[in-house]
């Protein structure tokens, strides 16, 4: 038998060096650097956005936008990635969206 004959007898699977991307741990930790970079610059928006206006609005946004950083480094953490990434993706664009529609 071939290496190429018994790289596919296993169902037709590549082998693990074959594979290109990530590592789910590799993964994991990529979601929780971006969670955290974006926490804290988010936290210093706020501070500069309350500078500029005085609304429990901004402080409402920018707050749930934080928190939803550190639910995104706790699903990161706990290897739900997929997840992750969709919530700080929607988070972001939803923070950003009703920063611009809120006076």
């Amino acid at each position: 038998m071939s290496a190429s004959e018994q790289d596919t007898t296993d169902g037709g699977l590549p082998d693990e060096d074959d594979r290109t991307g990530l590592t789910p741990r590799q993964a994991r930790l990529l979601r929780v650097v971006v969670g955290s970079v974006l926490l804290v610059v988010l936290g210093v928006v706020l501070v500069v956005r309350l500078a500029a206006h005085t609304s429990v609005l901004v402080v409402g946004v920018y707050g749930l936008a934080m928190i939803l950083c550190g639910v995104v480094i706790e699903l990161s953490r706990n290897g739900r990635t997929r997840l992750a990434t969709w919530l700080l993706g929607g988070g972001l664009v939803a923070t950003l969206a009703f920063d611009w529609i809120l006076p």
